[in-house]
């Protein structure tokens, strides 16, 4: 079928409408719950998604900014319900609540509800909203329960595909039995409700669109959208040379085995218009809380190299395949521990792409952080009103440098969306804490002809006792590479500045703390691409000028030497510029020299 065509009983017209009209329904979800919910990491930090999917598991749409690794595994939270109760086994007005690890494979704040839509009798798909709960019971205050979670009834509250209405009727015991466990119930299920609503209003648009336009229309529509994804998929694939593409990089360990390396081993097979994704090779399940059950890596990637900029849905990976076994600490079987569970897939998915980098040199670009942000959490009680809370944030850091220019800023992972780091002025105004800084790290950039992006250095102290939560990449041993004589970003740290202390102390995970206790996360840059050689006498003189690039760096790794004038204006000085870069030239560049 030609681009012009329209499926059969629709016109050209019709079938655009219901095209662009899916994913605007996954849209306006979104706006329903941001402005309805009542956690941060939902209202400003957008933790979320929100999506239409078939009863088959078919992904028909997803919103604008969804978190990018949540929607591998909707399909298949989906299908796991109508297993279990048939394609009959459902009435208008139900709705069920999920975060089950044997499922799902996620961590247990990543509460998934979900409600069947009718038009008339006939069950045409779910809507669906995954979200970020700042708390579900155990150990997973904040983020989540953390590396070290031993197993998933430490971390939390496990429902399994609970299905919490019926034909409309709300199960108060079950509902009991949730805020029971839930340290913060105002605030967990008021995004609840706030999911259910989402999930309703959803219900309303599809029953309108499928009921102007009938069934059938809708039906073949769909079909139609899913192979052009596929087709346009398809098309990208095909211009990459065949061949088997291979690249290895690791995490320092999985949180508990601290002398193990988490080993993530790509194999990438390219032959005419499919591509393969071999992860056959990474590291089996870990003691640690690392392991995840997703295929979201390879489907991020691969989306990030077809059609990134288009709606997603089920044709947009019906042309990739995923070799990953049983028992891969990426594809783990429950009970193995996953409150950690995201930590590792940046990293995944920057290592496919480094993989294809010899086949798509002028498109593939240097490691980004590798990090799903600088994690900062404190938990306290407001001694002004008795009342308690979490304040969480998550930092963004650097993107490796692109073959073209220079890596983004202080940006969150290529996995999570539209994801952003809570604004100052709400952590303030809501909570006894004070940012004393958000500021970009300088020389966190890896060095290059194009430089990698900044990650950022944010100091917060809390006003009251509590405990301190700060988030690490884990990747010290294999920073944010660079590629083709780029060099690797600086790696992450968080540290605790204790009350009239003048340094501070690293510190990975929680830690109870007095008032007046200085948390610091520095995030990671990313890699640099090209030779440092090569960079614009120019643009490192203007990073070192914007406070980007200290002096000492731009004479050492990209051999600008910076003198003063005699007013004190910083400029290059071209002779000792020569000569230094020559004499990096000659030892085989700056990483040689160091």
């Amino acid at each position: 079928m030609t681009e012009l065509e329209a499926p059969a009983g629709a016109d050209q017209i019709t079938r655009g409408v219901i095209r662009k009209t899916l994913p605007a329904i996954a849209d306006e979800m979104s706006y329903a719950l941001q402005r309805s919910s009542y956690n941060m990491m939902i209202y400003e930090v957008r933790d979320y998604c929100c999506a239409l999917v078939r009863p088959d598991g078919a992904l028909l749409c997803q919103n604008v900014g969804g978190v990018s690794h949540f929607v591998a595994d909707l399909g298949v939270v989906i299908a796991d319900v109508v297993e279990r109760h048939g394609i009959d086994g459902f009435s208008p007005g139900d709705a069920f609540i999920t975060n089950h690890q044997a499922v799902a494979g996620q961590h247990l704040n990543n509460v998934v509800t979900h409600m069947p839509i009718f038009v008339g009798d006939e069950l045409v798909c779910f809507a669906v909203v995954r979200a970020h709960w700042i708390d579900i019971g155990g150990s997973s205050t904040g983020f989540g329960g953390g590396g070290t979670t031993a197993d998933p009834w430490i971390e939390g509250l496990q429902l399994n595909q609970v299905r919490l209405y019926d034909g409309g009727v709300l199960d108060e015991k079950v509902l009991g039995i949730i805020r029971d466990n839930i340290r913060f119930p105002e605030s967990s299920l008021g995004d609840m409700r706030a999911q259910f609503a989402a999930c309703r209003l959803a219900g309303e648009r599809v029953e309108e669109l499928v009921g102007r336009y009938g069934l059938d229309t809708f039906t073949s529509t769909v079909e139609e959208l899913f192979d052009d994804s596929e087709a346009r998929c398809r098309q990208i694939v095909a211009e990459i040379p065949d061949g088997e593409y291979f690249a290895e990089s690791m995490l320092d360990n999985d949180y508990v085995e601290l002398d193990k390396p988490l080993e993530i081993k790509v194999r990438v097979v390219v032959s005419g218009s499919d591509m393969t994704v071999d992860l056959t090779g990474c590291s089996m399940e870990r003691k640690g809380a690392i392991n995840a059950r997703t295929l979201a890596a390879a489907f991020i990637a691969y989306k990030a190299l077809t059609t990134p900029l288009e709606p997603v849905n089920e044709g947009s990976f019906r042309a990739l395949r995923v070799e990953i076994q049983e028992g891969n600490f990426m594809m783990a079987r429950f009970p193995a521990p996953m409150a950690s569970w995201s930590m590792a897939l940046p990293t995944v998915v920057d290592t496919i792409l480094w993989a294809l980098a010899p086949a798509l040199p002028e498109k593939i670009p240097a490691a980004h952080s590798g990090s799903l942000g600088g994690a900062v959490v404190f938990i306290g009680k407001n001694e002004r009103t008795g009342e308690r809370f979490v304040t969480q944030s998550l930092e963004g850091s650097g993107w490796g440098a692109r073959p073209w220019e220079d890596g983004e800023s202080a940006s969150v992972s290529v996995c999570q969306g539209d994801v952003r780091n809570a604004p100052i002025e709400a952590m303030e105004l809501k909570w006894p804490i004070r940012i004393e800084s958000r500021a970009f790290r300088r020389d966190s950039g890896g060095a290059g002809r194009y430089r990698g992006g900044l990650g950022l250095e944010t100091r917060a102290t809390s006003l009251v006792e509590g405990v301190w939560v700060l988030g690490d990449s884990s990747r010290k041993l294999c920073p944010p590479w660079g590629l083709w004589g780029g060099l690797c970003g600086a790696p992450s740290a968080g540290l605790l500045q204790p009350p009239g202390s003048s340094s501070a102390a690293e510190l990975v995970g929680r830690r109870e703390v007095p008032s007046g206790t200085t948390g610091i996360i520095r995030t990671p840059g990313g890699g640099g691409f090209g030779s440092p050689l090569d960079r614009p006498e120019a643009s490192v003189l203007a990073d070192v000028g914007d406070g980007f690039v200290s002096e000492e760096a731009a004479e050492q790794l990209y051999g600008v030497v910076l003198r003063r004038d005699g007013g004190g204006v910083l400029a290059v000085d071209a002779a000792a510029t020569a000569a230094r870069r020559g004499a990096l030239a000659q030892a085989g560049g700056p990483e040689a020299s160091r």
